[in-house]
């Protein structure tokens, strides 16, 4: 497919394009959305065959026999991530977002603690905190305009309360991608105050050329605490079919997850699973080849358009297409250079506190979007900020 194509998805119960109006009262005629984080691109032909095939088929009944399911996953986390995995590890969630709340309903009790490296994804405090948890907010520091996590400051923070930590690698707003010391140093943080670690690797196909994800499973010592989430949700395009999958090794932890999805009565779409196993293929991996190379020549582009604009900078992006941009340096309040941005340039944005700590000057913008629209929202950047300039 062409990446270049222009989509209309306005008037499609779109939450990306037609909620940004009634959100962020950037008018739906003439906005830009770059915030939700999916994609305005079309999934592989090899997925939409396969829905179409459900489609001319005409019975939606109840899936049966998941085998080739499982060994799609099994295939790819092989292939395109070096993890050999078992297929009786793997539960099929209502998407990660859910399998994350699984995770702290399971594996925590009301009142625990519930760790996050911040800025950081912002479903994970919503779900932790409508659990009855208490969400601990472990602030990152900033080394040269990269994110670095500061472990003697985050133990001294631990009150012994804490049950769980959940990773988020590649991280979501910031863009990095974990070095095998960085997931060392987690995965003796959470030794030394004996917690399960939840890695929530959703974006772990979408790295920027140079770069190298490790997938938490790879860091020797943690598998009787380590819980994986995956999903081909994000890398396909396809966040609509709601099917993400949580991986889990350890037999005890496994059992107390299968028994709380048995006592609230989960199992996932069919069209989730026909899907997935169609992306997971030999022609979705060539699609996410070609889907990855035209996010950096985006990547690119924007980071130095935004780079030009006295005061603006985003943070260098080794993953994901959500780029995170500081304008601290604007000497703007957050309210004046947030309107700016949604009223002067009509870009709908997701906001930087509501990542927590440190996300106060931060504005995130989804990238994953034809490149006519990247050139189109930086010219309108720069007219709203043409008074810095």
């Amino acid at each position: 497919m062409s990446f270049d194509d222009i989509i209309d998805r306005r008037d499609t119960h779109c939450l990306k394009w037609d909620m940004m109006e009634k959100l962020y009262d950037v008018p739906q005629d003439k906005g830009l959305a770059m915030w939700v984080a999916d994609m305005d691109f079309r999934p592989p032909q090899v997925v939409l065959d396969a829905v179409q095939a459900q489609v001319d088929h005409g019975v939606m009944g109840y899936f049966g026999d998941d085998s080739a399911y499982r060994a799609a996953i099994q295939w790819w986390m092989q292939t395109r991530h070096g993890w050999s995995l078992e297929a009786d590890h793997i539960f099929t969630t209502h998407g990660l977002v859910n399998g994350t709340a699984l995770c702290v309903d399971t594996f925590t009790k009301p009142g625990d603690g519930v760790v996050v490296f911040t800025p950081v994804y912002h479903a994970f405090a919503k779900v932790i905190k409508a659990n009855g948890r208490r969400v601990v907010e472990c602030e990152m520091t900033q080394d040269n305009g990269r994110y670095e996590m500061d472990f003697d400051a985050y133990d001294a923070q631990m009150d012994g309360s804490e049950r769980m930590v959940i990773l988020c690698s590649p991280h979501n707003p910031g863009g990095r991608v974990w070095s095998r010391a960085e997931l060392q140093a987690v995965a003796a943080f959470a030794k030394r105050h004996e917690l399960i670690i939840v890695s929530d690797e959703i974006h772990h196909d979408l790295v920027m050329p140079g770069h190298t994800h490790i997938p938490m499973t790879a860091i020797e010592g943690i598998e009787d605490r380590l819980v994986m989430m995956t999903a081909t949700t994000k890398t396909f395009n396809i966040a609509g079919s709601h099917a993400g999958n949580v991986i889990i090794a350890d037999p005890d932890l496994r059992a107390k997850f299968a028994a709380r999805m048995m006592a609230l009565g989960l199992s996932p779409n069919s069209f989730g699973l026909f899907m997935a196993t169609a992306a997971y293929s030999p022609e979705g991996a060539t699609w996410v080849d070609e889907l990855v190379g035209y996010l950096d020549g985006n990547r690119q582009l924007f980071d130095t358009a935004i780079n030009a604009i006295p005061g603006l900078k985003s943070m260098p992006l080794d993953a994901t297409y959500l780029s995170w941009v500081n304008f601290e340096d604007t000497g703007m309040t957050r309210e004046e250079f947030t309107q700016r941005v949604e009223k002067d340039a009509c870009i709908a944005v997701n906001h930087g506190p509501t990542f927590g700590k440190g996300g106060d000057s931060w504005l995130r913008f989804n990238i994953a979007t034809p490149r006519a629209r990247i050139i189109e929202a930086t010219e309108r950047l720069a007219a709203a900020f043409g008074d810095l300039q």
